[in-house]
């Protein structure tokens, strides 16, 4: 498969890319580089997005769509476990990219993925 094809292919990992690369540099672009655990979950976990995206787009595997499921639920989650919620713009970035990714990695493990043969 050609690579432009398999980019459009797997569009929604194409997009977890984007939105982990964004999420990784969003405490700078939103201000919230100040909030210690608030930038360092983006730092990582957006990393760990971009990177998971990257690998399923060159080798598909179930298994990376799952990480990034349960990598964007943490995503939701923290900031409350975190203790950031009540920084606004860090709470946001985090809850609707996680959405976004929890959203993408399903339908793209849905749409790529090994499916469980028909009893």
């Amino acid at each position: 498969m050609a690579n432009g094809t398999k980019l459009s292919a797997y569009w929604q990992d194409v997009l977890n890319c984007l939105l982990g690369i964004g999420l990784f540099f969003s405490p700078w672009a939103l201000g919230f580089a100040g909030e210690h655990f608030a930038a360092m979950n983006a730092h990582v976990i957006g990393a760990i997005i971009a990177v998971l995206a990257i690998a399923a787009i060159l080798a598909f595997q179930d298994w990376e769509e799952w990480i990034s499921v349960v990598l964007g639920a943490w995503l939701i989650v923290s900031p409350w476990v975190m203790s950031f919620s009540t920084v606004r713009p860090a709470m946001l970035t985090h809850v609707l990219i996680g959405i976004a990714t929890v959203v993408l990695a399903i339908w793209s493990s849905t749409e790529h993925g090994s499916h469980l043969p028909a009893r």
